[in-house]
Order: C-alpha cells, then structure tokens, then sequence
C-alpha cells in the first residue's frame, strides 16, 4: 500500500460524526498547500450544512483555505447529473439526455437497477480523483463522505456487481474501472466511531466485511474522545472524598458539595472504564486508531479546524 492513498472512504455508524470527520480529514490532507476534494453522495447536504452555507448544487466549490495555503473544495454529487455526464461521456447524448431526465427516464432506470445509482456516484468520485490539468493531478487527496457502515459494503460491491452482470460494453467498462481503483492500494476506508458498545461493534463487523471484500482500510477514527481526569487509583478506600473535601476546604466553596462532586468523579471513572473496554476491542483491528477529541458546542469551521490537527498528528504517525 502506497504511504499516501489518493481516495479517502469515510464510514462509520449512523450518529458517530462520520460528515465531521470526513470534513476534517479533507483539511487535515490540503494543509501544506495541497488541494482536496470532499465528496457526499447522499443528498443529505451534511457538507453545506457543516461548514454553514447553502445548499450546494452539482459543482465544486471551495469550502475552506487549509493551513499552509492548501484548499478544500466539495461536491454533492446527484445521481441523476451524474448519468448525464455518463451519457454524454460514452455516449455523446448530451441533450438526448438531458430529453431523458425531462421525461423521468432516469429515475426509472435507476430505481429497477438500483446498483446502477452507486455505479454513477463512484464513478463520478473515480472521475475526480483521475482528473488531470495541464498535465497534473487536478486534486492530491479526493475524501469521500461515504454511506455508513450499514451500507457500505453494498454500495462499494455495486460496481463489481454491475460489471459481472454487464460482461462488456461501455457499462461494464466503466465499472470495471471503478472496482479497481476502490480495490486498489490508492484507496483506503477509514473507520468512525465512539467508544461506545454499538458503535464499536459495527465498526468491528464492517472492518471484517471490508477486508473479506478486498479493500484497504485506513484508521479508525474515534470520534469524541473523552480525557481520562484521573486514574483508578483515586478512587479506593475513600480516597476520592478525601481528596475532594481537602481540594474545597479553603476555597470559599460551600464543603456540602464535596459529595456531589465526588459522585460525579466517580461516574466519570465508570465512563472512562467503558471506554477503555471498548478501545481494546478496537486495537484488535491493528489498525491506527486516531483520537477526536469532542468539541464543545456546535460544530464550526473552528472546530473542524481543530480536528484536523489532531488528525495530521495521527496521520504522520500512521504513515497514511
């Protein structure tokens, strides 16, 4: 596997941040003067509504300036755009196609082939991280906002189950090219989750499913990480209340919440053992796994800003 894959596929169980970190992994890849794309492909318009601005239409457009000078543009890819640019690409039917939308052609031929619909959405990404310029790579890194874990498989798989049923033509062609570059060493899918029961355990079924399915997988990223305040220890033999009620004495603190803050501590402790439970089950992956730590308040360009750099340290030290 190459030291920096070109197609970034981010999944993750629905709930987990999967657009958060998708957005900060685009930046955390343009810093230095790098230029990426960050793609969604679920008509939701998470990407224009994380980073504040209307809803995008079927173009690239500049989200944000990276550290460093690097750019960050995103694209909502529609399928029904995407046929057309098909269509016109293959098949030079450029205003028979646009005939076709008119009439609802299109719909219907992606709603009895729904596969067909996540071979126009991938392809449309594979086109974006092909694309050359005067000569050059039109981006460095291309992210894709992918659909979550419950349904990756299936719509990765959709273009090798196309070709298979298609066996030539330009139909199979085109997915045959799509299936190799989401196989080969240029792309990897990068894992969000909490450190919660559910979360992670997905994330563990979809990292098996993916690797029975030949694809790369990149880190895991753990979404909201919370620190640990303090250790086990603190806690034993009332240890704990002790420590609190010195801490408060003095202070100017009424002494009666030394309990209440005490018992809080404690729930802190227990959260922080479920999580450390859940974070061993994820080194199983052997996989990078690269902490995200939660931010407060609303999600803003501030604080996607702030994850990226938490992601370019875990990066460089993945190697990714």
């Amino acid at each position: 596997m190459p030291a920096v894959p070109r197609l970034h596929v981010v999944t993750g169980k629905g709930g987990t941040g999967k657009t958060t970190a998708a957005a900060a992994l685009a930046i955390a890849l343009a810093s230095g003067g790098k230029r990426t794309l960050l793609v969604e492909v679920e008509g939701r318009q998470g990407i224009a509504q994380l980073f504040d601005t209307a809803p995008m239409p079927y173009e690239e457009r500049q989200m944000a300036i990276a550290p460093g000078g690097g750019e960050v543009l995103a694209l909502a890819v529609d399928p029904e755009a995407a046929m057309l640019d098909y269509l016109d690409m293959f098949y030079n039917l450029g205003r028979a196609g646009r005939l076709l939308r008119r009439m609802g052609a299109i719909d219907f031929v992606t709603t009895i082939a729904p596969g067909l619909r996540d071979v126009l959405l991938t392809g449309k990404v594979k086109e974006a991280v092909t694309r050359t310029k005067d000569g050059r790579l039109a981006y460095d890194a291309v992210v894709l906002d992918a659909p979550p874990t419950g349904r990756i498989i299936g719509f990765l798989d959709a273009t090798r189950e196309v070709a298979d049923l298609t066996k030539h033509g330009p139909i199979h062609k085109h997915s045959e090219g799509v299936s190799q570059l989401l196989h080969g060493d240029a792309t990897v899918v990068h894992l969000v989750t909490l450190l919660e029961e559910m979360p992670v355990q997905e994330t563990i079924d979809a990292a098996g499913h993916l690797r029975d399915g030949g694809y790369h997988l990149g880190s895991v990223l753990v979404n909201r990480a919370q620190p640990r305040l303090l250790d086990e220890s603190a806690a034993t033999d009332g240890a704990l209340d002790r420590a609190v009620a010195a801490g408060l004495a003095g202070s100017g603190i009424d002494p009666a919440l030394s309990g209440p803050l005490a018992q809080g501590l404690r729930l802190h402790l227990t959260r922080a053992a479920v999580q450390d439970a859940n974070a061993a089950q994820l080194v199983g992956l052997e996989r990078p796994i690269i902490a995200l730590p939660e931010q407060p308040g609303r999600i803003d360009l501030a604080a996607l800003f702030e994850l990226a750099r938490a992601l370019r340290t875990g990066l460089a030290e993945a190697q990714l």
